[in-house]
């Protein structure tokens, strides 16, 4: 994790990469997103995907969740070195959240986030704002997902 200031704009993270098992599709949507062609193979053969796909919540779920988790291991190898590390803090949300490929069991989506604009904050002059491009990717190179986050940063001062 880095501080605001040090955040380059065109800074682009891997986040990581996830295959997705039909067993997890199917259990993610039985729960979420119950639409026929996420939770019946069957009935997902005769849909206009001609097989199950996984929810797009599920595939934007899985962005966060790696997300997340990168964040985790860099902040422990910072604090295994002895630097502070800087607070991320809450996300006024996100916008323009595409999915503009289905995603097949069996796919491995590769995931991304890249630095587009940063903002100091005036009301609360120890944060910064940061507002990123996020992505996924499939094994064919076709993006899958994507949307703008916006998150708040902690400046070093």
């Amino acid at each position: 994790m880095k501080f605001f200031e040090d955040i380059e704009i065109g800074e682009r993270r891997l986040l990581g990469h996830h295959t997705f098992a039909q067993d997890e599709m199917i259990a993610f949507a039985r729960q979420f997103d119950f639409q026929s062609f996420h939770v019946d193979p069957e009935a997902a053969k005769r849909s206009l995907y001609g097989a199950l796909v996984a929810s797009g919540w599920l595939t934007s779920a899985t962005w966060m969740r790696y997300f997340a988790e990168l964040n985790a291991r860099e902040a422990e190898a910072q604090r295994a070195r002895g630097e502070r590390v800087p607070a991320l803090g809450p996300s006024p949300g996100f916008e323009n959240m595409r999915w503009l490929k289905p995603v097949y069991a069996g796919d491995t989506v590769t995931y991304a986030s890249e630095a587009k604009e940063k903002t100091a904050s005036r009301s609360r002059p120890q944060w910064g704002i940061l507002r990123t491009y996020n992505s996924g990717t499939n094994q064919h190179g076709d993006l899958v997902l994507d949307f703008e986050s916006i998150v708040f940063v902690e400046r070093r001062g």
